[in-house]
Formats: C-alpha cells, structure tokens, sequence
C-alpha cells in the first residue's frame, strides 16, 4: 500500500477506483466500507484527513482520536492500494476561500446543531473527488444526512462518482459504531444504549418517549425526527455526558 501525503504525488490510478474517504481512527464501520469497495474495484483509495471545516468547536476538533500509525495498519491489513493522508495546508492552502453549500439539504438536524458542518463535509468531499477522481466513493449508512447531501451535490453538480452507502455496523450490544465511542465511561455506554433501542421502535412517537424518559439521568436528546431522504429514515441525536451521538435506522429499502 503507498502512503501519498501530497496531491501532486498521487499520480494516474488502475481501473474503476473506489474513494473511502475518513477522518481516521479506523473501526469495523470503516473496514466494511473498505472491504465493499475492494469488492466493486480496481484500486481502493482511503483518505485520512481531520477536515477542521466539519467543526464547528475548536475543542471537539482538538479531541478528535488520532492515531495514524494504526490506521496505516488497518488499511494496508484490509486491503488497501493507497492512503491518502495530506496535511491541512495541501487541502486549505493559504488564501483558501471556495465553498459548497448544499442549501436545503443541510438546514435541520445536523445542520441546525452543527452550523457549517455540511459546508465543511462538501467542500472537502469534492476536493477529493476532484483529487482522486473515483467512479464509486463509499459512505456509512449512520451519517444519513451527509449522504443526502452529497448524493445531492453529485447530482446538481453533473458528477462523475456514484455515492455507495454501506448498512451502520453495530457492536453487539446494538451501539452504532462511531470514532466517538472510545470516550463514553462504561456508564455513560450503558446510557448510550437508549438510542438505537428507541430507534428500533421504527416508530417517531415511541422513540421521542423512550428517549424523554431518560433526559436529566445522563442523556440529552438534541431531536428525533423522520428525516424525508432517499431512502426516509427515523433519526436522532444525544449527548451523552461530553459526547454526542447520531444514529438511524432506514424506513424504507436503499436507492439502487
């Protein structure tokens, strides 16, 4: 596997090449994304950048999990042709000052709680599709609302790049992964818990009085919604103790 830390050195690649783009601290989520384009391509590119335009608190920004070494590891033991890990200034060099903004798409959810978060995840999603130019770039189911908007911005602007999305892989106690879980307490993980049992209710109403039930006892619901995607999906945020989890669960069978 090449580590290419610098655009101009990434060069021509083989075939139909497949885009898993990640912000690191690699899990079972991403290696399901990694071994799904392996399956559809020639060549599997993985991105390794922290995108400090997805943040809105530069505190949030600065505990982000951080271990390249091991995601080296992981990618390469996975399968991986390339890791793409360029430094802030090869993605933002100085004078910086273009940015896509999928305007619907993003207002809500997500972006009402995460002001410039889909601004950030557009801008640098088609920066690497520029960079890398895939014909497939591969998403978690989880981030439903992040695939809306970039299947969104492919389309409205003429992109040659199918979004695949991938099903949210859960451990075995139902929480969906997230680089995020390493910092909940055994109790607060136990909290966390609520959030896809109330989701498995498929059922908005129920989820919002699962949920209520446990707000001032260790968990904080920012919404819970019906989100009308492609496909709809029942959606929803917490905070438990500093840290915040997104999860759904899909209404209706995937876009082909």
């Amino acid at each position: 596997m090449r580590v290419v830390r610098r655009i101009a050195d990434l060069g021509a690649l083989d075939g139909d090449v497949g885009l898993v783009p990640t912000m690191g601290a690699l899990h079972a989520g991403h290696d399901a994304l990694i071994h799904a384009a392996g399956r559809d391509c020639d060549t599997v590119v993985v991105s390794l950048f922290v995108n400090p335009a997805q943040f809105g608190d530069p505190d949030d920004l600065a505990a982000y999990p951080r271990d390249e070494d091991r995601d080296i590891r992981r990618a390469e033991a996975l399968g991986a042709d390339v890791l793409f890990a360029p430094g802030v200034e090869e993605m933002y060099p100085p004078g910086f000052q273009t940015w896509i903004e999928v305007e619907e798409l993003s207002r809500g959810l997500e972006g009402e709680h995460r002001p410039g978060h889909f601004r950030g995840v557009a801008t640098i999603c088609l920066k690497l599709f520029n960079i890398v130019r895939p014909r497939y770039a591969y998403f978690g189911q989880k981030d439903a609302q992040q695939l809306a908007v970039l299947r969104r911005m492919v389309r409205d602007l003429e992109l040659d790049v199918t979004i695949t999305s991938v099903p949210t892989v859960r451990d075995a106690d139902g929480l969906a992964l997230s680089s995020r879980n390493a910092r909940l307490s055994p109790a607060e993980r136990e909290a966390a818990l609520a959030l896809p049992r109330a989701l498995a209710t498929r059922d908005v109403a129920a989820a919002r009085t699962a949920l209520s039930h446990l707000e001032g006892a260790g968990l904080e619901v920012d919404y819970v919604e019906v989100a009308d995607f492609d496909p709809p999906v029942l959606v929803a945020a917490v905070r438990v103790g500093s840290t915040r989890l997104i999860d759904n669960v899909v209404l209706e069978e995937e876009p082909r």
